[in-house]
């Protein structure tokens, strides 16, 4: 069975994460104030709403309590934040996460009950920070506070080596988890494999130790 999701304000960030679950399969509801906005994506999801979101009567005639996860996206308009997180929470809704526009209204938001708080514009630029640092790095994924994946290219004086050669755990404490080529097809990496300049690695290490890895 497929999760369900509403998506309650569609900005720029709402709207590429109704259309990216959708895409991915899920049962989508979104809700805005603008019924220009609603319009726009309704033939895209499952349930497009127009809705007073500072409005709890109104939030809760939405019927967000049978689904799986509420993300609200409003990070510029509090109010809306606020009481869309506190109907959610109110109505049993099982996770809830919450768009801020700084640290002090995601702790807010955090004590009224949304599961999680995202940072949309500071994640990206840490991402790309962390991708500027090195010319071998080309993707950046926090897995938690200290984890972190990293997709890279393979550094020109490991090419022709062996992770076993390499002894990239002992050096780096980085582990390699799985390696793509070329045609970008992923798969698991072998230690006794010769790294090439056209392969890209994937590796989880712990987030301090990221300066060891710009070799």
């Amino acid at each position: 069975m497929n999760k369900t999701f509403a998506i309650l304000g569609l900005g720029k960030f709402g709207m590429s994460v109704a259309r990216s679950l959708m895409r991915d399969g899920g049962e989508v509801l979104v809700a805005d104030n603008s019924e220009e906005v609603i319009n726009q994506i309704s033939g895209e999801v499952t349930y497009a709403m127009t809705c007073d979101l500072t409005n709890a009567d109104a939030i809760r005639d939405l019927g967000i309590s049978n689904f799986d996860v509420v993300v609200v996206c409003m990070a510029q308009s509090f109010e809306a934040s606020v009481m869309c997180v506190v109907v959610a929470k109110e109505l049993g809704v099982p996770y809830v996460m919450a768009k801020a526009s700084s640290h002090r209204t995601g702790d807010i938001l955090k004590r009224i009950g949304a599961d999680q708080i995202i940072y949309p514009e500071e994640e990206t630029g840490i991402r790309i920070a962390k991708k500027l640092t090195s010319n071998d790095f080309l993707e950046f994924f926090d897995i938690s506070e200290n984890l972190c994946l990293i997709e890279m290219k393979v550094p020109k004086d490991w090419v022709g080596k062996t992770l076993m050669e390499l002894d990239l755990r002992k050096r780096f404490k980085m582990n390699v988890v799985a390696v793509s080529d070329d045609k970008n097809e992923m798969s698991h990496m072998d230690p006794a494999h010769p790294l090439s300049a056209n392969e890209t690695l994937l590796v989880i290490t712990e987030k301090k130790d990221l300066k060891k890895i710009r070799v």
